[in-house]
């Protein structure tokens, strides 16, 4: 009887490599649910971002949305209030840092960093100290001793740019990333 060797993979070597293939794709197929639930949903992936119109809001007038679950302040400041906030000199601030996803880091606190258009303040409307919401001082109802955001759960004050001015909160109010598409619309996130 003779023998003979080839170096041609015989049906024995393309059943195991079919088969390992074959077990690949499965494992693949069974694994891809797990892996595409980590996802974000179409819903989170919506809330991601928010145009807003500003033609309704008034001089000195603040409304408050919602985005990505927490609440964002837009105020339209008044000339007062704009020079309230460009007269505090960075070096008096217990934060000063701009705290403005817009900017570096390493930005200062003035009010020309805080606002793109002085007009208009964009902050997220949570408190640095422990995530409580403050809120807004108005001439009407004024809160706190420098007219912008008052914390009632452990006395935080926030000046009218959004700075910490008073209290245990360590961080300013923190600006999100935004663009002005309009003069009248604003994009936000």
């Amino acid at each position: 009887m003779a023998a003979t060797t080839s170096d041609a993979g015989t049906r024995r070597d393309f059943l195991y490599v079919a088969s390992g293939a074959i077990g690949g794709v499965g494992v693949a197929a069974m694994a891809w649910p797990f892996i595409d639930q980590m996802n974000p949903t179409t819903a989170t992936l919506a809330a991601g971002t928010t145009e807003i119109d500003l033609s309704p809001i008034q001089p000195g007038q603040q409304i408050v949305f919602k985005f990505r679950g927490h609440p964002l302040f837009v105020r339209r400041r008044t000339p007062a209030e704009i020079a309230e906030a460009n007269a505090v000199p960075v070096a008096s601030l217990p934060d000063p840092l701009a705290n403005n996803d817009n900017l570096a880091d390493s930005a200062p606190a003035s009010d020309a960093n805080r606002a793109t258009k002085p007009e208009w303040l964009i902050l997220i409307g949570v408190c640095t100290h422990l995530g409580c919401t403050p809120t807004v001082s108005t001439p009407q109802m004024p809160e706190g001793d420098y007219g912008g955001w008052l914390c009632h759960c452990h006395g935080s004050q926030y000046d009218t740019a959004g700075r910490i001015r008073k209290g245990p909160a360590p961080r300013n109010l923190q600006v999100p990333v935004y663009s002005f598409l309009s003069a009248t619309r604003v994009k936000v996130g």
